[in-house]
């Protein structure tokens, strides 16, 4: 990374002087496909620069599941057993309960991986973990508290975005910019990239409650009678998320946090007693959810990858991991071209070309499932019809094993080609 000042703009007789830091690729944000592309193609021995506009990796409510997908390529570049050596729960199978039974709707025993469990871990340890890897290499360089502002047009040195960090504005100019900033993407916004959208919005309400000893088993799972309550197992409480249309959220809030309380016991396995442990509405965190997709992924100089180029429902927990697959994908394909100062549009389209169909197939699964839940909703809301899957698996059990393997590697694993030791 070199790092030299330039004249970056004038006001009236003045010239105002920018620093400006020249890299190979240049990454916006450092969630876990910005890092995960980070530490691939820094150790294939490109430059890199991940811009994270926040100071550390500390947030609440992130997506916590660690998918066997995902600990295939932490084994294929030898980082497993470090990384599982950091505090974890696994998950082995995945529960749900339906009309009053539990059933087991996912299980990972036969998968064709090293691991065959999910393993829930809180994404700050997990980022902490990569980041702390990839800093062990000279030519990837993390800048925390660094925003991105703007993106200028592409010319023939690069690509050049302007930042704002901690000393100041400066300037960052790089062969590659890499939107990987989630699903309210800087750099899909300032590339002009066009977002198709899906389905309707909804919204799920964040709490965590007490874990106690006589707790229903669960690792990850629980539908609950409208299928609208999930339950992650985090040690010493439950992370529960509470399911509702979108905007409703606010009409709940007028009623009051009583009539919260009461619609959250309504669905949770859990001792209603347990709700008064929601003393104010700073005890809960609201989240939008949407399905998008980038009509196209790319244009010159510019790719986009994970949330940023697909937003996910968090059915299965799969965002997280197919934002790591696209990661994966992007190494494989253009570490070769950034070494060579050669990356063309071609390069870029074959990452969304791979990526399209796990994306797509992904979604339509998450779509059919949205819409079989509002349909039963409707038509018997005081008890509800389970999903037609759900209903499946009860009758064909060997089934919970396909489920399994769409949930814990997709529909196109990718394998890491660029790391050699």
């Amino acid at each position: 990374m070199e790092v030299f000042d330039d004249v970056a703009g004038k006001t009236g007789a003045e010239e105002t002087m920018e620093q400006v830091v020249e890299t190979g690729c240049a990454i916006v944000g450092a969630g876990p496909a910005g890092l995960m592309l980070g530490l691939l193609l820094a150790h294939a021995g490109v430059e890199v620069t991940v811009l994270e506009k926040h100071g550390d990796f500390l947030r609440d409510f992130r997506g916590d599941t660690i998918h066997p997908s995902t600990l295939e390529v932490m084994h294929e570049i030898g980082l497993l057993e470090d990384l599982l050596k950091l505090p974890h729960t696994r998950a082995p199978r995945l529960h749900a309960e339906i009309g009053g039974c539990d059933i087991t709707i996912a299980d990972f025993s036969r998968l064709p991986t090293k691991c065959r469990f999910i393993a829930f871990m809180p994404q700050w340890d997990f980022l902490d973990f990569v980041a702390r890897e990839a800093g062990k290499l000279t030519n990837f360089h993390l800048m925390m508290q660094t925003e991105v502002t703007d993106l200028l047009p592409v010319d023939r040195s690069g690509v050049t975005l302007r930042a704002r960090g901690p000393g100041g504005l400066f300037m960052v100019r790089a062969k590659l910019v890499v939107g990987a900033d989630g699903r309210n993407s800087i750099v899909r916004e300032k590339a002009g990239l066009e977002v198709e959208r899906f389905g309707k919005p909804s919204e799920v309400v964040w709490m965590k409650l007490s874990h106690r000893s006589d707790d229903p088993p669960y690792t990850m799972g629980h539908g609950g009678p409208r299928q609208g309550f999930v339950m992650v197992d985090r040690g010493s409480y439950w992370q529960c998320g509470y399911v509702m249309r979108k905007d409703s959220f606010a009409d709940m809030r007028e009623k009051g946090l009583d009539e919260f309380r009461k619609a959250v016991a309504a669905v949770s396995p859990l001792p209603s007693d347990r709700m008064a442990e929601i003393r104010s509405w700073d005890d809960v965190h609201l989240l939008s959810i949407r399905i998008d997709r980038l009509k196209r992924w790319w244009k010159p100089g510019v790719l986009c990858i994970g949330d940023a180029a697909h937003a996910m429902s968090p059915i299965g927990g799969v965002g997280v991991n197919l934002a790591i697959q696209d990661a994966v994908a992007a190494a494989n394909i253009l570490a070769q071209p950034l070494l060579q100062g050669d990356v063309l549009d071609r390069h870029l389209e074959a990452v969304e070309r791979r990526r399209t169909f796990p994306t797509k197939a992904t979604q339509k699964i998450q779509l059919m499932m949205r819409r079989k839940r509002r349909s039963a909703d409707a038509a018997k809301p005081e008890r509800s019809a389970p999903p037609a899957f759900m209903r499946a698996i009860g009758r064909w059990p060997l089934l919970v094993h396909l489920t399994g393997r769409l949930i814990g590697i997709g529909f196109r694993p990718e394998h890491v080609r660029v790391w050699h030791d």
